[in-house]
């Protein structure tokens, strides 16, 4: 099957050092291209893949001192795609709404993967326009505010299981891991470590939009004994750093759409203490790998019982519900569908059946 993976350009595909949608899309590729297909990767020019490389921008665009203006690129990249969209039996685009004028106007066989927060009211009178549009929700619970969408499918996202090592002993730390920003609970996470009397490790980027809130509320609160700002980290860091702590802190404070750190944590067999905003109650099994809990009140007291868990017993619940095995034979499924409702695509359903059946379909999609 010929696939295009049509990544953003803000990030390298893996990314060096934070992004989701661009680890996730990486891991995708990786492997749909070990199952046999011919995949194609839009993405910057920095990317690492065993695809063919379209590098649509010399470099990612977050980390070039050069690039000012990032949606003149992403401009360029949908024009690229749709100059070569002859060449594919499905693009599989990871750039929301971007590509949705020219896709009514110039028609492929394609999904959406929509990685982002959707309760935005800004983006309603959008998805109106667009109702047909073909998307996939990376949770159940992201699709609340816009339920009305076209969607083909949820498809949780996973890691390659050998990309993180299980920490059979905990560390006397707590980590927090991901963006300085607001809805990701940074300050409510130093309080928690606060009143448990427990060092607290925080690995998290600061994006010039939240460059403010950084300067006027947290980095007071970082010059504590007890917390340790390490800044931005890549992913050959993460293993240590999750699988030596005692938890990850996730106490968020917004509707999140997912949480990649969380299934992360999880690889590394690290327990996580987590608010039940968004995809949480859907990504975590409370007790089983780590604990949801209403408030900072709750979060103290998970922490003394983090004993309770097995660190085992939380990979084994990575390894069955989150591996990127499990996602790419979901998006198989869905693949599928789509090019079975598409009359143009018929000439290649005769080769559908032997590259779906690999495994029994997930209850994710």
């Amino acid at each position: 099957m010929r696939i295009a993976q049509v990544a953003p350009l803000y990030e390298s595909v893996p990314p060096k050092l934070y992004g989701g949608t661009e680890r996730v899309v990486s891991w995708l590729t990786e492997e749909l291209v070990k199952l046999g297909h011919d995949v194609t990767l839009f993405a910057s020019g920095d990317s690492l893949t065993s695809a063919k490389l379209v590098p649509v921008a010399p470099e990612a665009l977050r980390l070039s001192p050069h690039c000012i203006d990032q949606l003149a690129h992403h401009i360029v990249l949908v024009e690229t795609l749709f100059r070569e969209r002859a060449n594919f039996d499905l693009v599989h685009f990871h750039i929301d709404y971007l590509h949705f004028p020219v896709s009514r106007r110039e028609p492929l066989t394609g999904i959406t993967t929509l990685h982002g927060r959707l309760d935005l009211p800004d983006l309603v009178p959008l998805y109106r326009t667009y109702p047909e549009m073909p998307v996939v929700s990376i949770s159940d619970a992201q699709r609340e505010p816009l339920p009305w969408l076209n969607w083909l499918g949820t498809v949780h996202h996973g890691l390659p299981a050998d990309s993180f090592k299980c920490y059979a002993a905990p560390g006397n730390y707590l980590a927090f891991l991901g963006r300085i920003s607001p809805e990701k609970g940074i300050e409510s996470a130093i309080e928690i470590a606060k009143r448990v009397d427990m060092p607290l490790k925080v690995a998290a980027k600061i994006d010039r939009v939240d460059s403010e809130y950084f300067q006027t509320s947290i980095k007071a609160l970082l010059d504590h004994s007890l917390v340790e700002f390490i800044g931005e980290i890549g992913n050959d860091e993460k293993n240590e750093f999750l699988g030596n702590a005692a938890a990850l802190l996730f106490p968020i404070q917004w509707p999140e759409p997912f949480g990649l750190v969380t299934i992360e944590a999880m690889a590394c067999g690290t327990p996580v203490i987590a608010y039940p905003n968004g995809s949480v109650p859907e990504i975590m099994k409370d007790g089983v790998n780590g604990f949801i809990v209403a408030d900072e009140d709750a979060a103290v007291k998970a922490v003394g019982r983090l004993g309770e868990i097995d660190r085992a017993k939380c990979r084994r619940y990575f390894e069955q519900h989150f591996t990127s095995s499990r996602m790419a034979q979901d998006y198989l499924n869905i693949y599928q569908r789509q090019i079975e409702r598409d009359p143009a695509s018929t000439n290649i359903l005769d080769g559908v059946s032997s590259w779906t059946k690999l495994t029994p379909p997930s209850s994710t999609t």
